[in-house]
C-alpha cells in the first residue's frame, strides 16, 4: 500500500474547497514578513534556529514569507480552517563530506536550503469535538509552553511539518460518569516523509544507512483532571513510528545490502496497535514516544505554576522507565496579566542512561550459551533500520540532541543523543507595545548510546529578543534576536536576525455575534 503525495494533497484540496460555499465564520488573516539574519559560525545561532518550524539554519539567511489562512472556531458546532505559506529567500551554504567508492576518495560539496518551498499548505474540518486535518501543518508542543521551553521531546515544532492526514478531539473532553473531573484528549495520523532528496545530497556514503519512501505515524492519548479547580494534573503518553521504505546499508564506502520494509494496510494499523511480529527484529517500524506529565497550581491573585516532566523511550525498557532519570524535568511560572514577568520556565535535561550500554538478545545470535536478555542502549532517536528522527535534517523532537543537518563530515545520525543540560527561559512587557523573551542554557553530550565521542561536544548558548509593536501601525511587528553560542555543539557564533511581520485580515466580519 504506497500513499503518494498527490493523494495527501488531493485530499487536502477538497479540503480548502469543500466549504467554499458554508456560511461565512471567522475572517481570514494574511501577514506577510521579511527577516535577515547572519553570524560568525558556520551554522545559524542555536537559539535563533531552535523551534522555528526548520526555516534556519545556515549562516546568512534572507528570507520573505506569505501566509494566508483562517482558524477554526471552536464555539461552533461545525468549522474549517486553512492554511498556505509560502517561503522565499537565500541562504548561504555549508560542505558536507562525501566519499566516492570508485576513485577511494573524500570530497566537499555545499548544499543550502531550498531557495523556494512550500512551509504549510492544510486544511482541516470540525465537528462537535472532532477534527480532521490534511496536508503540512505546523504543531508545536501539546503539553509544554511553546515560547519558553527548550522543546518537546516527541513533537516540538522545531522541524518543517511532515505532511500528514491527523484525526482525533479538537480539546479535552469530559469523560462520562466521572462528573467532569477527568477529561481525555487523543488524536492519531499518518503522514509521508517528503525529504529523500535531503538525505541523498548530505549523506556521506560511507557508513551507516539511509532509507527512503518512508512513512509517519503520529498518536497522543492525555487525560487530565478538572481544569477549573486550583490543582489540575494533565498525564499521558505520545508514540510515534517510522515505517515502510527502502532501507540502504553502506559500509566503507561500498553498499553492502538494501531493505524493503512493509507497508500493506496491515502494517499501518499495527502502528497504531504495535505489537511483536518478529517483523524488523522484532516489532515493525521504529517506535519512539513519552511518557508526559503536568500539574498546575493556581494562586489566589490568578498567578499559576507548573510542574511537568516528560520521559523518554525508544523501546520497552524505556516504557518501563528502566532508564533512570533520562528525561526533560521542568518548573514554570505563568502570570495572570502582562507584566514585567509573564512567564518563566527552568528545565533540566539528561539522556545519559539510555537503559545501560548494552543490548543482547540470545534470539539475535544463533548458536550463543548466553541465556540472558539485556534491553538497553536504546540510542534516543536513531535506529539501525530507518533514518534518524529528524525531517530536512532539524530534529523532529528536541533541539537540544544536535541535529544530523550539524553533521559536516555527511554521517546521517545523532552522534550527541547521551547529553545532559538546563535551559531557562523568561519572557514579559516593558511597555505595551515592547516585550522581550530571554533564553539561555548549557549542554553537554558525550556520545550516542552506542559509541562515544573522542572529546565531549558542548554549548553555552544566550540569546535576547525584543518585539517592537507601533501603536499608530496595527499589525505591525518588528522583532530582533541577538545572540552568542561558546562552544562545539555545532559551533562558536555571535548571530543576530532582524524580522519585520505585518499581520492583516481580508474580510472582517460585518456583524457581531
Amino acid at each position: 500500500m504506497r500513499i503518494c503525495p498527490s493523494f495527501i494533497y488531493g485530499i487536502l484540496t477538497f479540503s480548502l474547497l469543500a466549504p467554499a460555499t458554508a456560511v461565512a465564520e471567522s475572517p481570514v488573516d494574511y501577514s506577510l514578513s521579511f527577516s535577515t539574519g547572519g553570524g560568525s559560525g558556520e551554522f545559524a545561532s542555536y537559539y535563533i534556529s531552535s523551534l522555528r518550524g526548520g526555516r534556519y539554519s545556515s549562516r546568512y539567511d534572507v528570507q520573505a514569507e506569505g501566509y494566508v489562512g483562517k482558524e477554526m472556531e471552536l464555539d461552533r458546532r461545525f468549522s474549517y480552517g486553512f492554511g498556505v505559506d509560502l517561503i522565499a529567500g537565500y541562504s548561504s551554504s555549508v560542505d558536507y563530506d562525501r566519499y566516492s567508492a570508485s576513485t577511494e576518495s573524500w570530497s566537499r560539496h555545499p548544499e543550502r536550503p531550498s531557495a523556494l518551498r512550500i512551509q504549510q499548505l492544510y486544511g482541516e474540518v470540525k465537528w462537535r469535538s472532532l477534527f480532521v486535518s490534511a496536508g503540512a501543518r505546523e504543531r508545536g508542543s501539546a503539553l509544554l509552553n511553546n515560547s519558553l521551553t527548550s522543546g518537546d521531546l516527541v513533537e516540538s515544532g522545531n522541524a518543517r511539518p511532515v505532511p500528514q492526514v491527523r484525526a482525533g478531539f479538537i480539546d479535552f473532553r469530559d469523560i462520562p460518569f466521572t462528573n467532569g473531573w477527568v477529561q481525555i484528549q487523543g488524536e492519531a495520523g499518518y503522514g509521508i516523509f517528503l525529504d529523500d532528496s535531503w538525505w541523498e545530497d548530505h549523506y556521506n556514503y560511507y557508513n551507516y544507512h539511509i532509507t527512503k519512501d518512508a512513512y509517519y505515524n503520529y498518536k497522543r492519548l492525555y487525560f487530565r483532571t478538572r481544569p477549573s479547580e486550583r490543582f489540575s494534573v494533565t498525564i499521558g503518553m505520545q508514540a510515534v513510528a517510522k515505517f515502510g521504505g527502502t532501507a540502504s546499508y553502506y559500509n566503507k564506502g561500498v553498499l553492502r545490502r538494501t531493505e524493503k520494509f512493509s507497508a500493506d494496510f496491515a502494517t499501518f494499523v499495527k502502528m497504531l496497535f504495535p505489537y511483536e511480529d518478529g517483523g524488523e527484529t522484532f516489532y515493525t517500524g521504529n517506535h519512539l514516544g513519552s511518557w508526559d506529565m503536568r500539574a498546575r497550581y493556581t494562586l489566589d491573585d490568578g498567578k499559576q505554576l507548573f510542574a511537568y516532566f516528560s520521559f523518554p523511550w525508544e523501546d520497552g525498557s524505556g516504557i518501563g522507565k528502566l532508564n533512570g532519570w533520562d528525561g526533560l524535568w521542568g518548573l514554570e511560572y505563568r502570570a495572570a496579566s502582562p507584566a514585567i514577568v509573564s512567564g518563566a520556565v527552568i528545565e533540566y535535561l539528561d539522556f545519559t542512561n539510555q537503559s545501560g550500554p548494552l543490548h543482547f538478545n540470545p534470539g539475535d545470535f544463533d548458536g550463543t550459551t548466553i541465556p540472558d536478555h539485556v534491553s538497553g542502549s536504546d540510542d534516543y532517536y536513531n535506529n539501525l533500520g530507518h533514518n534518524s528522527y529528524a525531517y530536512y535534517g532539524m530534529a523532529i523532537g528536541t533541539p537540544a540532541m544536535m541535529s544530523p543537518i550539524y553533521n559536516t563530515d555527511g554521517y546521517p545520525a545523532f552522534v550527541g543523543n547521551a547529553m545532559r543540560g538546563f535551559h531557562i527561559g523568561i519572557e514579559g512587557s516593558v511597555s505595551p507595545t515592547l516585550s522581550y523573551r530571554l533564553k539561555g542554557g548549557y549542554r553537554k553530550a558525550w556520545g550516542s548510546g552506542y559509541v562515544l565521542l573522542p572529546r565531549p561536544l558542548h554549548l553555552t548558548a544566550v540569546m535576547l529578543e525584543a518585539n517592537w509593536r507601533p501603536a499608530k501601525i496595527k499589525g505591525l511587528t518588528v522583532n530582533g534576536r541577538i545572540e552568542l553560542d561558546r562552544g562545539n555543539m555545532p559551533c562558536n557564533t555571535f548571530g543576530a536576525m532582524l524580522t519585520v511581520k505585518y499581520d492583516g485580515v481580508f474580510n472582517p466580519r460585518p456583524f457581531k455575534k
